[in-house]
């Protein structure tokens, strides 16, 4: 079994590394090195952790967690500093540290102002991503929920494009208006519980099981799902969403698709079913609806998109409606469907953001209709971007497919006019998907560009996308393998 101090070297690798950045504001080559250098070492790192599994379970760990840490912080106020993984957050600290270090790679040459500033907003948000799926003190959770905001703030403001300081500011109220209410709950739900128990804690072990009346309980978890839905985002609260895509450097939307959008669902997995389970089944309808709702809005809104990031923006919030809907269905195989889908939708959607933003950086254009036969002048670009693009649709064999059929099946017994209604929903990004490659790859060329095929360090970043994607598409068995124990724990069942 890896040590116990490996939790927090997990945690505060990439905060440590943005720190060591302050020193080489001057010394841009120097900066990025370091930058992809501790990305690399925190890749590797949490890849290590998934050779502990089947290790001895580490004493006071709660049911499902191989690797736990659990230290007094401010005793006073019953907050410690509590870090576990189990299956779940195993596989979301590895997307974390993977996309991470892609975003790092598209910015190689694209970022060319204040690049150790960026590199360095890059790596503490990745701690505090990495905060969000390891805590298991909601107070230290709402800390790491709130750090990693500021980082994507800033990286919008600064770097984005257009109404770049518009999509930054609705971005950070959004999210902020949610987090507080979520933090009048926590405490609520701190003060519910000691008043019980006579100990006042923050632990998520102790506070599971806290009784709560049925409207108390419903406006506790209603803030919770509140705070969770906008980082989803559900349709009516996306709006954020795709002009934060749109206006934020490549970087940000590949790190905010990938990873950001996760800790809402993450959020409502960990914390919201478990602490109010009579709750969350009041509300299920009101999620189910939401969730189809969004899936069946963002891909009729997708087809009237003409900037090619907004698509992919919306084809974003379409997928999250997959991932609502398996969560609602709260069935073993709905939930497994779910948690896989979000590592799908992060490989997938990190990938389609770093194609446009390669075909931004040539082109500057995002526009669809400025494109056209792009097969024939950069076939390996086109190649990749066919693969992503029917990923992205859902095409068997590749990796949404396997998340989606989970979802549906798992969610049919549970909903079934639900169910259908989002199958719909599977068939319309196929349309659009096609409709994007026809356009921009073998359409009539439209515009006269100058285009050159992908450098070899774009073609190794797509090439591990790619290999992801396929594997798996192909063999999803290990993942699922790695989820069954946390699910059936969630869900009631046996592990």
């Amino acid at each position: 079994m890896i040590p116990v101090p490996f939790l927090t070297l997990l945690l505060f690798l990439p905060l440590a590394g943005s720190l060591l950045l302050l020193a080489m504001t001057r010394r841009e080559s120097l900066a990025r090195i370091t930058a992809l250098t501790i990305a690399l070492a925190e890749t590797l790192l949490a890849c290590s952790a998934w050779f502990c599994q089947g290790s001895t379970t580490p004493q006071a760990a709660p049911p499902g967690f191989f690797l736990f840490l659990d230290r007094p912080w401010i005793e006073t106020l019953g907050i410690r500093y509590t870090l576990g993984m189990d299956g779940i957050s195993l596989l979301l600290v590895i997307l974390t540290a993977f996309v991470t270090t892609i975003a790092l790679l598209v910015s190689w040459r694209s970022i060319k102002e204040r690049v150790a500033l960026h590199f360095l907003l890059i790596l503490a948000m990745e701690s505090g991503i990495i905060g969000v799926f390891l805590s298991l003190d909601l107070f230290l959770f709402y800390l790491f929920w709130e750090l990693m905001l500021i980082p994507m703030f800033f990286l919008i403001g600064i770097w984005g494009h257009d109404r770049n300081i518009y999509s930054a500011v609705k971005f950070f109220l959004y999210t902020m208006i949610g987090s507080l209410l979520m933090l009048l709950a926590i405490i609520g739900i701190y003060l519910i519980h000691g008043q019980q128990s006579g100990v006042y804690s923050f632990g998520l072990s102790e506070l599971i099981g806290t009784n709560f009346s049925t409207a108390t309980g419903l406006w506790l978890y209603g803030a919770f799902l509140l705070a969770f839905a906008v980082k989803f985002p559900l349709v009516p609260l996306h709006t954020w969403l795709p002009d934060a895509h749109t206006d934020a450097p490549t970087a940000g939307s590949v790190i905010l698709a990938g990873l950001l959008l996760k800790t809402g669902a993450y959020g409502l997995i960990r914390f919201g079913y478990p602490l109010f389970p009579e709750a969350a089944r009041t509300l299920t309808p009101l999620l189910i609806g939401l969730a189809v709702a969004g899936i069946l809005y963002a891909s009729w809104i997708a087809f009237a998109q003409k900037d090619m990031k907004r698509l992919v923006a919306y084809s974003s919030v379409g997928h999250m409606g997959f991932v609502a809907l398996g969560i609602g269905a709260w069935t073993p195989v709905a939930l497994s469907g779910s948690l896989l889908q979000m590592i799908n939708h992060g490989l997938t959607t990190t990938a389609l953001f770093a194609m446009v933003g390669m075909l931004d950086e040539q082109a500057h254009t995002r526009q669809i209709e400025d494109y056209g036969g792009l097969w024939s002048k950069i076939p390996i670009y086109s190649a990749f971007f066919v693969l992503f693009a029917m990923a992205s649709a859902g095409l068997p064999g590749l990796n949404n497919f396997v998340g989606e059929f989970l979802i549906l099946t798992g969610s049919f017994k549970v909903a079934q006019l639900a169910t259908v209604l989002a199958f719909i929903g599977v068939i319309l990004p196929l349309v659009y998907t096609v409709r994007l490659i026809q356009e921009v790859l073998f359409q009539e060329e439209r515009r006269p560009l100058s285009m050159t095929d992908l450098s070899l360090r774009e073609i190794l970043i797509l090439t591990f996308l790619a290999l992801a994607d396929i594997v798996i598409g192909m063999h999803p068995a290990p993942l699922l393998e790695v989820l069954k124990v946390p699910v059936a724990l969630l869900t009631g069942g046996a592990p």
